[in-house]
Parts: C-alpha cells; sequence; structure tokens
C-alpha cells in the first residue's frame, strides 16, 4: 500500500503540470489583452507595473513564473478585482463550494443508493420502470435547466425560498438538489446494474440457503459488493460536487468558486482562472486516490499494490 501512494503521489506534479500548460495555453491564446479594461482606462504606468511584478511581459516569462509563484502559496493578484489577491478569493470562496458539494453529494449517494437497490430488488416492475426513467431524466438534463427550474418555481413563482441569500442551511436545499440530481441518477443506474448482478451470485444463495433474512442479505451482503462500480465514480463526482457547479452558484447567486470561475473567464483574469482550475484539479487528484485506497478497505480482495 505504501509502494501504491508513494507511486501515485509521484504522478502528481506531471498530472498537474500538464493541466497547468493546457489551461494556460487556453487562456493565453484567447483574444484580448488581459491587463487592459475595455470598462475604464487604465494608466500604462500600472499596466507595466502589473506585468513587472507578474513578470509578464512575455508569456513565456510568465509561463515559467507562475507555478514557483503557486508553490509558494501565492496564486497572485487577482487582474479584475483590484487589492485582492486569487489566494483570498479562493480562500473564501472554496469553502461555500466543499459546503455545498458536501450537501449534494449526500443527497446524490443516500438517494441514488437506496433507488438503485430498491430497483434491482424490484426488477421488472412499476418502481424499476420508474427509477430507470428518473435516471434518464437526470442524466440528460443539464444542471443549468434544473437549476433554473427549481428557481423559477420555488423561488420566484411560490415564493418559498429566499433569493440570493447566503448562510443559513434552509439556502442550501434547492442548489444543493440541482447540483445532486445527475450524481443520483449516474449513481442509481450503476447500482441497480451491479445489484442485479451480484444477486445472481453463488454467495447469495448461500446466504438464502442458509436461512439468513432477506434485508439482510440484500442491505450487507449484495449492496457492499455492488457499491464498489459507485465508489469508482465517487471520485471524479465529488470533486465536482465539491468545488461547486460553476451554473449552479450562478443562478443561485451563491459566492462560492464556481462564480468566480465565471466572472475570471467572462473577464479574462488570467491569474484567477489559473488559480481556480489548479485547485479543482488537486482537489479531483486526491479524491480520485482516496477511491482507490478505498477500495482496499471495502473489498480486501483487491490488490492495489504496485507490480513490477
Amino acid at each position: 500500500m505504501g509502494r501504491f501512494l508513494l507511486t501515485r503521489l509521484l504522478q502528481f506534479p506531471l498530472i498537474l503540470a500538464i493541466i497547468y500548460l493546457t489551461t494556460f495555453f487556453l487562456v493565453w491564446v484567447a483574444p484580448g489583452d488581459p491587463f487592459t479594461r475595455t470598462d475604464k482606462k487604465v494608466d500604462k504606468a500600472v499596466i507595466e507595473a502589473t506585468k513587472e511584478r507578474l513578470h509578464a511581459k512575455t508569456w513565456y516569462q510568465f509561463l515559467g513564473y507562475y507555478p514557483w509563484m503557486m508553490l509558494k502559496g501565492d496564486l497572485g493578484p487577482s487582474l479584475t478585482y483590484e487589492e485582492w489577491s486569487v489566494t483570498k478569493i479562493v480562500g473564501d470562496a472554496l469553502p461555500v463550494s466543499v459546503r455545498l458539494g458536501v450537501f449534494a453529494m449526500i443527497i446524490a449517494v443516500i438517494v441514488g443508493v437506496g433507488i438503485g437497490a430498491l430497483a434491482a430488488v424490484r426488477r421488472g416492475g412499476a418502481f424499476d420502470w420508474f427509477s430507470l426513467s428518473v435516471a434518464l431524466i437526470g442524466i440528460s438534463l443539464p444542471s443549468f435547466v434544473s437549476a433554473s427550474v427549481l428557481f423559477a418555481i420555488f423561488c420566484s413563482q411560490f415564493k418559498l425560498f429566499p433569493i440570493g441569500t447566503w448562510g443559513s442551511p434552509r439556502d442550501l436545499i434547492l442548489p444543493g438538489l440541482a447540483l445532486s440530481l445527475a450524481p443520483m441518477a449516474y449513481i442509481a443506474r450503476l447500482t441497480r446494474v451491479a445489484m442485479i448482478d451480484v444477486l445472481s451470485s453463488d454467495f447469495i444463495r448461500t446466504a438464502r440457503a442458509k436461512g439468513l433474512s432477506r434485508s439482510l442479505i440484500i442491505w450487507k451482503h449484495a449492496l457492499k459488493n455492488a457499491f464498489l462500480p459507485v465508489l469508482s465514480y465517487l471520485g471524479p463526482a465529488a470533486a465536482a460536487t465539491l468545488t461547486g457547479s460553476f451554473v449552479v452558484e450562478k443562478v443561485f447567486n451563491i459566492p462560492g468558486l464556481g462564480q468566480h470561475f465565471v466572472n475570471s473567464v467572462l473577464n479574462r483574469d488570467q491569474t484567477l482562472v489559473l488559480g481556480t482550475v489548479m485547485i479543482y484539479s488537486v482537489f479531483l487528484l486526491a479524491l480520485n486516490l482516496l477511491v482507490d485506497v478505498a477500495y482496499a478497505f471495502i473489498d480486501p480482495r483487491i490488490d492495489v499494490t504496485v507490480k513490477t
């Protein structure tokens, strides 16, 4: 296990370097000068001072200098929000997105696993067809559509939830539900397929022959093995939800990392784009590693050691 962890950790810098280079060139080749604003005039001396500070007089100077800033914990100044650093923006917004993402993942896992397991047990019945229809809608429906529908119905039409507020547990419900629909649908389908396969296994028939109760067989023995495909999906799904959905946060005006990312793209704020992308990438890599390690604890038969 230790060798496996060391190997994966050594891969992190290479993967992050590829992500950084890809993001940098996508941002740099976009038309327009990030140091020049169309809505207000900026003194040339201020622009030159900013370029000097960031070593950004040429693109290759900035390309090589910015990683050293990140290694020191400095994500640079924001080019849009004056007197704000990217580190401060990310530090204030990330806990908001994590809070929303954790709430959404709790809903997705509990409801998705429950629906998928019940659909597999009652295969071919009305509930099974209903779950498949709901899962298809959840997968096909973009998050910005579901968020907009929930906002229009429960905020604008019936006014059951406040608009544009954040801070109370009530403010989590609608954006958390909108954010959880897609992963909930995937989890329900993965659980259903895995449960159908596990319920036909020999050890399930043996458990039935021993006289174990049906509920014990389903929820303890079958679901534990059927959860492995869901666990594989939880890595990237958790990274996406823990950092918050960019569109969902924008729809509900949530001061999270997603809304700042959208604004940074619109405003050509290069340092803020790079900072948010790298934070998201670190979350994705770390959560995928945790999923791989969790395999060994859920099913000891799986060998995660590195073989030469």
